[in-house]
């Protein structure tokens, strides 16, 4: 095959695997023999300190270009760099035991978790091809994906300036955990991620970071509230609640990015 018959076909392949928008460029990386994906949307331009870098993870039986409608952190922050990250078929904790669905593995102490290698994988390889802001890199996912926001934490959170996990919680890494910036997004009808599993998350996390006992209003957008819960060791808490259930609400796009921004690494 000749390469512009390849590269044709290359763009039809990516085409059905990722019908995203056309700043969303797809990539591939092979780690162990296995092909690992992903949507990455580049800034226009790069300051010279490096441009932000932002991880998305989807949820179980989600997909990069849905994470990427949903998030659209590439729309909302188009100076950051955005990687939509996708999932291989992975048992859920919570429903397809059978792992049918494309999820990721949420166990930081995993010594073969396969995602933490393709998030390493990932890293390395952005980080070479681009200039990157060390001190402004984050991570965000809703449901499973919010879980391995929790296990990126947990396994590597040096790397990280702030966490915004959605609609999830950590029971493995919660005691590897270290005093990061955190927005978590939860609904307070949450069939499968039970509100109060959460609520217990959010308040182990608030502890952990030295947060003050009374929280202060931080943002009202439609259905969310957030509340901000100081830190006098610059690590705040705040918690993103809605009515709903196990859902993304189409405003906390912006609000995840206004966290994000408000944290940088010290």
């Amino acid at each position: 095959m000749n390469l512009k018959a390849m590269a044709t076909g290359l763009l039809v392949f990516y085409a059905g695997v990722f019908p995203a928008a056309a700043e969303l460029k797809p990539r591939e990386w092979t780690i162990d023999r296995e092909k690992r994906q992903a949507l990455v949307s580049i800034p226009a331009s790069t300051p010279t300190n490096g441009c932000p870098l932002v991880f998305v993870f989807h949820g179980h039986g989600g997909a990069a270009a849905q994470a990427a409608r949903s998030f659209r952190i590439h729309e909302v922050w188009p100076e950051s760099m955005v990687v939509y990250m996708q999932g291989l078929p992975t048992p859920g904790q919570l429903t397809d035991p059978e792992g049918k669905k494309n999820g990721w593995n949420s166990k930081p102490d995993d010594p073969e978790n396969r995602d933490l290698t393709f998030f390493d994988t990932v890293f390395r390889s952005l980080q070479a091809e681009y200039k990157i802001d060390p001190n402004r890199i984050y991570s965000t996912g809703h449901s499973n994906g919010g879980g391995f926001t929790y296990c990126l934490w947990a396994a590597r959170g040096d790397l990280f300036a702030a966490m915004a996990p959605s609609g999830s919680l950590s029971r493995d890494g919660l005691p590897m955990l270290k005093p990061k910036p955190m927005l978590h997004l939860a609904g307070q009808t949450d069939p499968l991620v039970k509100y109060a599993w959460q609520d217990m998350m959010m308040t182990a996390v608030r502890k952990l970071n030295g947060c003050a006992e009374s929280g202060v209003p931080w943002a009202l957008s439609g259905e969310l509230t957030g509340t901000l819960y100081p830190s006098a060791t610059g690590t705040p808490v705040v918690t993103l609640i809605h009515p709903g259930g196990h859902t993304f609400p189409s405003a906390a796009p912006e609000l995840i990015v206004r966290f994000f921004k408000e944290n940088i690494l010290k």
